[in-house]
Order: C-alpha cells, then structure tokens, then sequence
C-alpha cells in the first residue's frame, strides 16, 4: 500500500492485483485490520476492499482487530505454497514461520518513473525497463 510516494493507497495495491493478473497468477490479499482507516476514514471488511480491488471476497482478508497480518500472510502463503509479493523482512516472524521464509524469495516491488515494477523474475522484472 505504501510502494508509490510512501502513501497508503488501495490503487497502488490494485495496480499490483492486476500486474499480478496479468502475469498470469491468481492473486490474494491480507490487510491488517487498520487498512480501512488508513484509506478511507472506517473500518472497511473484506467485501468492500475486494471490491475496489477486482477480486472474489474469498481472496480478500482482513486480519482481526489487535493482530499483526503478517503471521496470516505467513501461514497462507505456506497453506496454498504462494509466493508473497513484499518489500517486508517479516524478521519478526522469521523463526515461527522459517519454513516458509526460506521456501521462497518474496517478489519485491515499487515505482520507478511512475510506473509499477515488480520482481516476478530475477532476470527480468514486470514493468521495468
């Protein structure tokens, strides 16, 4: 939410669904519970943010209020073998979820030039040029 100008945006995250969609992968998303409050100015369900994003509900999770989305999207990735797309370490979780860290590389990400890249590939990245 936060790789274009270091502000939160549910557009940035689309445009990455949809970088996503693109490549030909079936993209999911976990938000930490705060998501709605740093986008808009509510608690927003998972319903309205798979909306806005252009994926089914069931793609879409809202950690509970109090928790860290970051063991969910730990422990999804490791439920459906998934690779994470992220630019976070997880070094809290490192440890509990090893497993997982060491599975996969995560795909990183960002913007450069106003335009959307990502690591799908280390030898050639979506987007870049």
């Amino acid at each position: 939410m936060h790789w274009k100008d270091g502000e939160p945006s549910l557009d940035t995250v689309r445009d990455v669904v949809d970088a996503l969609k693109q490549a030909g992968l079936t993209p999911g998303v976990v938000f930490d519970a705060n998501v709605g409050y740093k986008v808009s100015d509510r608690y927003m369900r998972d319903t309205a943010l798979a909306l806005h994003l252009g994926l089914p509900k069931n793609r879409v999770m809202v950690a509970p209020k109090g928790v860290p989305a970051d063991p969910y999207v730990l422990q999804v990735a490791k439920d459906y073998d998934a690779t994470i797309v992220t630019n976070d370490r997880f070094r809290d979780w490192a440890e509990d979820y090893a497993d997982v860290m060491n599975a996969k590389d995560p795909v990183r990400g960002g913007y450069k030039n106003g335009k959307l890249w990502l690591s799908l590939d280390r030898k050639a990245a979506v987007g870049k040029q």
